[in-house]
């Protein structure tokens, strides 16, 4: 399955809209998707959420949609 994570770039400063960004990546389920980017970035997640169906194929639409792989 594929899960949208929104991160802040760090964990020193606090959240702000303007500055979340997302990635997505392909895992089993969300608790496998949130360790993954914990263990391999210094990223302050968010959320994480399931993508999948009329979502999933509205995400693809994006020029940034790139499934992350570590």
């Amino acid at each position: 399955m594929i899960f949208k994570i929104t991160y802040q770039e760090t964990k020193g400063r606090n959240p702000k809209r303007e500055d979340t960004k997302a990635l997505y990546v392909e895992t089993e389920d969300a608790v496998q998707a949130r360790k993954l980017v914990e263990e391999n970035t210094p990223y302050n997640i968010e959320f994480v959420q399931p993508v999948e169906g009329k979502h999933l194929a509205y995400e693809q639409q994006s020029p940034e949609f790139e499934i992350t792989e570590f």
